[in-house]
């Protein structure tokens, strides 16, 4: 199967279904066929995310950086995909950047969530040996 269309749609079924491994599936071998596709990443970074394939999220999100640094909703997910990994203060900075692009409450809250967190984990005394 080649048809990059019917790859995504696929990947969006098993996506909706879900079943965020197999759509991943689909939606890789679209990605091969059409690396620079924006709407294609963002499906396989949500397969992924929702998989909890975290690190190959995080990949294909950085790679969506690159294509469009001014994508509000990508450096959500990429904030979203480090907080996930407890990587709160990398996520930090690109939650910033979304809400400043993207201006949504819904943002902000995600944002001031990892914001605490940091504040909370630097706070919080070291394990005892």
């Amino acid at each position: 199967m080649t048809d990059i269309r019917e790859l995504l749609d696929r990947g969006r079924e098993f996506r909706a279904a879900g079943d965020p491994s197999s759509a991943a599936r689909f939606l890789a071998e679209a990605a091969t066929h059409a690396p620079g596709d924006r709407t294609v990443l963002t499906e396989l970074a949500l397969a992924h995310f929702q998989s909890a394939a975290l690190g190959r999220a995080e990949g294909v999100l950085r790679d969506l950086v690159e294509l469009d640094p001014a994508d509000g909703y990508t450096r959500l997910l990429l904030g979203r995909t480090l907080s996930r990994q407890s990587r709160y203060a990398e996520a930090l900075p690109q939650l910033r950047l979304a809400v400043a692009l993207t201006r949504d409450p819904d943002v902000e809250a995600e944002l001031a969530r990892v914001e605490k967190r940091v504040t909370t984990d630097r706070a919080a005394p070291p394990p005892s040996p």
